[in-house]
């Protein structure tokens, strides 16, 4: 096999676990999820096992990153991000703008239209999340508060209170969400006449 192989398959265990590890996901879940084991996965991060193309597949899918962003592909020089939109069992589509795991994170929404009658489900997590409407009314639930967002407006807000987003029964909306872990938020600078 060519060194450069060798060396970049040497590489993708430690690079498994710290992906793993700056999303603060264990073991046990990481594996539910890929369908791979505990152990194999363990083998893997330690670097006591190469992995196989049907193991990198799900592991690249689970971590939010491209199969060459796993194996640390050589640069191409194109600075394209392959957008691969995600399809919601509720008709929403999610594209992920960012391709690097950690650190803020940017994606564009498309919700459809609301039922008249959807309740919203307020959740937390930890984390910081500001939104962008491009198109239509955003429905934000923000623990007591009940606000309607339109095209050109914005709001950020820690994810720890208990919120929820969704469109309104007038119609579709798209917006954009730079979220990131706790701490991490977006600087917006804006400049006046």
């Amino acid at each position: 096999m060519d060194e450069d192989f060798e060396k970049a398959l040497d590489a993708v265990g430690p690079r498994l676990k710290r992906l793993r590890a700056r999303r603060d996901v264990t073991l046990t879940a990481l594996a539910r999820r890929t369908g791979i084991s505990v152990s194999t996965l363990s083998r893997l991060e330690a670097g006591l096992r190469r992995p196989t193309l049907e193991q990198l597949l799900p592991l690249a899918r689970a971590h939010g990153v491209t199969l060459d962003e796993l194996v640390d592909a050589p640069p191409t020089g194109d600075p394209r991000i392959n957008l691969r939109p995600l399809a919601c069992d509720d008709g929403a589509v999610i594209l992920p703008l960012t391709r690097r795991p950690g650190g803020i994170q940017a994606y564009k929404f498309v919700l459809p239209a609301a039922a008249e009658s959807q309740e919203p489900a307020l959740r937390t997590h930890e984390g910081h999340d500001w939104v962008y409407v491009l198109n239509g009314t955003l429905r934000l639930v923000l623990d007591r508060h009940d606000l309607l967002l339109a095209a050109g407006e914005a709001a950020e807000f820690d994810t720890r209170t208990p919120h929820w987003f969704g469109a309104t029964p007038a119609g579709p909306v798209e917006f954009l969400s730079l979220v990131g872990r706790q701490g991490e938020r977006a600087h917006v600078r804006a400049v006046t006449a």
